[in-house]
């Protein structure tokens, strides 16, 4: 039985080690070489790659796809959907999941690999029935994870599930690299008793043992395995391609692959590594045997980086990793994949970073909590319930889609009144991201940029002493401004952000000169983005009240009056970057 390879460098693989910022334009020259390996598929889209693309990269992820796409000829393209959440972090009305599937068909999608972050599959009954009657093959999806429930039966039950849902294969995805080769083995071995669809096998190398665990699922019957040419496999990545084929000659699974096609390709991806050194982080490149204690996703482990340098807390990494697991037990045991894998993560990092556990609740965990993204595996102690979400409120039981009303046309509307509704898919573009879609759309966005700062500049460009302090550099073919004063060292980001592309310390601060000590201030206990403001200047707000909402980490956070009083100043607008302890407003 040869095995099938799918190709991940493209989506997944950039995603694990440089937080999916691989540029559309360098991806090109090789898509017609990489159709030409033999490959089963090449995942290359989904996952990260859209926010991506238009938080960080101003490139339109629909004419990625169809870049991409117009230069296979040979090769099913595949992406990867994350059920009713789409490529988004909340669940969306079943009438956008539906317009979302067929558009993502229309322009190029061949295979749909959908999973649900809890394994609750009444998150992808839309997705898969819409996929079913465009045309595409669905690849229904395990989220593999550990935990005291879940055991190989559980795994086998849902893979029959799947192909009692018309799944035309099924995939088991060990986003963190837990899936163990006994384990796989056993999981597999049991799946092919009983599914008659083939079965394909994802994994990451963060523990070490996916290559060998891969023979391992291999000889139970796995039909499909995820790889990753070599430059940007291992690590948080999957097992190297060229490595996996190799190891497969001379047995009975050969897949047929000459190494030689990878004569151009694997010299491409390597100076395409080195064009990007300055982002992949080597926590990213390391295996770590102690991510079976702390369980974190490759996808996640580059972001969870990002996310400490923007809130200047890369310090706190080890300590994040310990309280990972603990707030993953307190939440009923989710596997961590997007978006349950940001939901414990960004709430891991508050309970570090703010010195308290569960002082700042993100609005994601508390939807969580509600039950707007399914039945926990474990269900949730009343005490954790109680906590961040009180005791007034009633959770959800039903199926999540089943509670939110249609959105599209209301969508469509607000995008025709901006003006941004040149097409269906950018419709679908702001109704998933309708906090940073609308710059994007209107052509304001700026690409990633990153700005070297030591310190305030002097007026006019100038440093005091008469030295120019401020510069244009051009940097494949994209012009940054830098502004250099030789006293201290820090480094931000032009339009606020990172270069890993999160928010950084802004040049020049929002707060107009206001801080946490000037009186009446509500300040920012977080770096991130002004979502919106909830109160008016001259508003009678009372404590407690939300004020402000906070984009940090791809999660909403509230900000809340610290005392009753009238709202006198409004210092920031939406949009606004803000650091920990800048003023947002003052109440007196």
């Amino acid at each position: 039985m040869a095995v099938k390879i799918t190709e991940t460098a493209l989506r997944d693989a950039h995603q694990c080690l440089i937080a999916t910022r691989m540029r559309t334009r360098d991806m090109l020259d090789i898509v017609e070489k990489l159709d030409d390996v033999g490959y089963y598929s090449l995942e290359m889209w989904g996952g990260a790659t859209f926010d991506t693309c238009i938080r960080y990269l101003n490139e339109d992820p629909w004419e990625r796809l169809r870049e991409i796409k117009s230069r296979m000829k040979k090769t099913p393209a595949q992406m990867l959907l994350r059920g009713q959440n789409l490529v988004g972090y909340r669940h969306y009305s079943d009438d956008v999941v539906e317009k979302f599937v067929e558009k993502s068909y229309e322009n190029g999608i061949d295979i749909f690999r959908i999973f649900d972050a809890l394994n609750d599959f009444r998150n992808l009954e839309t997705s898969i029935k819409t996929a079913k009657a465009v045309g595409g093959h669905v690849q229904g999806t395990i989220s593999y994870t550990i935990s005291p429930v879940h055991t190989p039966e559980v795994f086998v039950k849902m893979a029959q599930d799947l192909e009692a849902m018309d799944c035309d294969s099924i995939s088991i995805k060990d986003m963190a690299g837990l899936l163990s080769p006994a384990a796989a083995s056993e999981i597999i071995t049991g799946i092919k008793e009983v599914v008659s669809v083939p079965v394909a096998v994802h994994s990451h190398c963060t523990s070490g043992m996916a290559p060998i665990m891969y023979y391992a699922a291999i000889e139970a019957g796995a039909d499909m395995i995820d790889t990753a040419i070599s430059p940007f496999g291992g690590g948080a990545s999957q097992p190297q391609t060229e490595a996996m084929i190799a190891s497969l000659i001379g047995t009975k699974y050969e897949t047929g692959i000459d190494l030689q096609k990878f004569n151009e390709i694997t010299p491409f991806f390597r100076k395409l590594k080195e064009k990007y050194r300055s982002i992949c982080d080597p926590i990213s490149e390391t295996i770590d045997t102690n991510v079976i204690l702390y369980q974190v996703p490759g996808g996640m482990l580059s972001n969870l980086v990002s996310q400490l340098k923007e809130q200047n807390a890369l310090d706190k990494y080890q300590d994040v990793l310990a309280e990972m697991p603990r707030v993953r037990e307190e939440l009923g045991y989710p596997p961590l994949v997007t978006p349950t894998s940001q939901i414990v993560g960004t709430q891991a990092v508050l309970n570090v970073i703010m010195g308290e556990r569960y002082k700042v609740i993100p609005k994601e965990v508390k939807d969580y909590a509600r039950g707007y993204y399914g039945k926990t595996p474990v269900p949730m102690s009343g005490k954790m319930i109680s906590l961040i979400i009180g005791d007034d409120e009633e959770r959800i039981t039903a199926r999540p889609g089943d509670i939110l009303p249609p959105e599209y046309e209301k969508g469509k509307k607000e995008a025709e009144e901006m003006g941004i509704a040149k097409s269906e898919e950018d419709i679908l573009t702001y109704i998933l991201y309708p906090a940073i879609a609308p710059k994007f759309l209107k052509g304001e966005a700026v690409e990633e940029e990153l700005v070297i700062s030591c310190g305030a500049p002097a007026a006019n460009g100038a440093s005091l002493s008469g030295v120019p302090t401020e510069f244009k550099v051009e940097v494949d073919g994209s012009v940054y401004e830098v502004k250099v004063e030789p006293t201290g060292y820090s480094i931000v980001a032009a339009d606020n952000k990172s270069a890993a592309g999160s928010s950084a310390t802004a040049a020049a601060p929002t707060n107009g000169g206001k801080s946490k000590n000037t009186p009446g201030a509500v300040t920012s206990s977080m770096q991130g983005m002004v979502f919106s403001i909830k109160a008016k200047i001259g508003q009678q707000v009372s404590e407690g009240d939300t004020v402000c909402v906070i984009e940090a980490m791809k999660m909403e956070t509230a900000v809340n009056a610290p005392k009753s009083g009238v709202v006198k100043e409004i210092i920031v607008a939406e949009g606004d970057s803000v650091s920990p302890g800048d003023a947002l407003m003052i109440i007196e």
